[in-house]
């Protein structure tokens, strides 16, 4: 049985990330011992000043599942100024502006390395990173986890649409900024988006994260979908204790940064 700790094997190398504006970021590239990849998630992460990191636990299964179990390659790092037990990137948080700096050399090395089928998966604050500088010759689609849309704007909504690229929500029932009447009015701006409500889902997604692991692998592999339940080859546990500082009830009543019409740079 597949526990919510359970890390599969999978070849998993510490990378650093450098960026146009000169800021190492630090990182984690998880891909399959046995097969090529057959695609590549480049994960964004939520805030980080309410506890998003690259291991927040929808990406720490991810790397930890999806090598073995989907053939798929895992890229998840922390954008500028974020800490996480791989360590802290170089710069500090600046409100999605110079993030897109981060981005673009996340996509950078995954080309350079010669990934395949790169898909950009965004959650909360990610979806917004992906939307408005992810639109990129090299990747092959978006999925957003939980998309607030609060910093992406029209004009970047747009541009995916003019791509013609999949793009994928999920977006919880009961989520604390879109839901899924309001997300399927606004990512109409995009036609060939495909908005699926998640019964019961709330914006972390806990206790969602197999349905989210699967609906991920059936978009980028779907010859692996669904995911099983169970592994046969060896099987080690991480320390689920490990971020018990960064809970919801750890940022309770702080307050979001707004995002400033006109801080974020439109996408290319």
């Amino acid at each position: 049985m597949i526990r919510a700790n359970s890390i599969l094997p999978a070849t998993r190398t510490d990378i650093e990330l450098t960026t146009a504006d000169g800021v190492t970021l630090v990182g984690e590239l998880a891909t399959p011992v046995d097969r090529p990849p057959v695609a590549t998630l480049i994960c964004l992460h939520p805030l980080p000043t309410h506890g998003g990191m690259m291991d927040s636990h929808l990406y720490r299964k991810a790397a930890w599942r999806l090598p073995a179990l989907a053939g798929v390659a895992v890229l998840r790092f922390n954008t500028r100024g974020t800490s996480s037990l791989r360590g802290t990137s170089g710069g500090s948080f600046d409100n999605g502006v110079a993030e897109r700096y981060d981005v673009a050399a996340a996509i950078e090395y995954a080309e350079f390395h010669d990934l395949p089928e790169l898909w950009l998966v965004g959650w909360s604050f990610g979806t917004d990173l992906a939307l408005m500088y992810g639109c990129d010759p090299a990747v092959r689609g978006l999925i957003l986890l939980s998309p607030p849309l609060r910093y992406a704007k029209p004009e970047h909504l747009a541009a995916w649409a003019a791509s013609g690229r999949p793009v994928t929500a999920l977006v919880p029932e009961f989520d604390d900024y879109l839901r899924p009447a309001e997300a399927r009015r606004r990512f109409a701006a995009i036609p060939q988006a495909e908005v699926v409500g998640v019964p019961g889902g709330k914006h972390l997604w806990v206790g969602h994260s197999e349905l989210i692991l699967d609906e991920i692998v059936r978009r980028v592999a779907p010859e692996s979908a669904p995911l099983p339940r169970s592994f046969d080859g060896p099987m080690e546990f991480g320390d689920a204790s490990a971020y018990a500082n960064r809970t919801v009830a750890a940022f309770a009543g702080k307050p979001l940064p707004d995002p400033t019409p006109g801080d974020a740079a439109p996408g290319e």
